[in-house]
């Protein structure tokens, strides 16, 4: 129930800014809550799809969020989940997928669970990343919920572009008409 609960929470978020900031922040603190997880995280893919950047975090240290770029080319993990899988980390100090293992030591970050951030079921934009402080498997409804979160997440992004967008290409045709007016 908590599941739905959250998710209607985040859509409600959705639904009410269009400020991707505070979207991506209400997501990542609801995945963590309602999964019981130590923190979430959620990166978007670079434009040069070279590394993700940091979207909003829930959880996190400033201390781990220094710890350096993500880096695709040197982050298994993420090389799997932007291919579309979800990926489960059972002790990600001991994972060769996982970048940083000593940052995550010191985190207290033990297991991982990772799904896509893909728009309208395709390309992926990004990852969702739940962060656990103890060893454990993640169910198939807590695998699904964050596959939920990480759609309304992808979802948010989009409208937030499109927005801004169509906002930008009404101030240029408002100045044009403007211009055509004075004229």
């Amino acid at each position: 129930m908590d599941y739905f609960r959250n998710l209607y929470e985040v859509v409600k978020a959705v639904n009410s800014s269009l400020e991707p900031k505070t979207v991506l922040s209400r997501i990542a603190e609801k995945a963590a809550w309602a999964m019981q997880a130590k923190a979430c995280s959620i990166r978007l893919l670079s434009q040069d799809k070279t590394y993700l950047n940091l979207g909003a975090t829930y959880g996190l240290s400033q201390g781990y969020l220094r710890k350096g770029q993500v880096e695709i080319s040197k982050s298994g993990i993420d090389q799997e989940v932007l291919s579309g899988r979800n990926v489960f980390i059972g002790n990600a100090c001991e994972d060769q997928r996982f970048q940083y293992p000593e940052a995550a030591r010191s985190e207290g970050i033990v297991s991982i669970l990772a799904v896509p951030l893909k728009l309208l079921g395709k390309e992926s934009i990004g990852v969702l990343r739940v962060y656990l402080d103890t060893e454990r498997e993640f169910s198939d409804e807590e695998i699904e919920f964050a596959n939920a979160m990480a759609e309304v997440c992808a979802l948010a992004i989009k409208n937030a572009y499109d927005y801004n967008k169509m906002k930008y290409e009404h101030e240029l045709f408002s100045q044009y008409a403007y211009q055509l007016f004075e004229d």
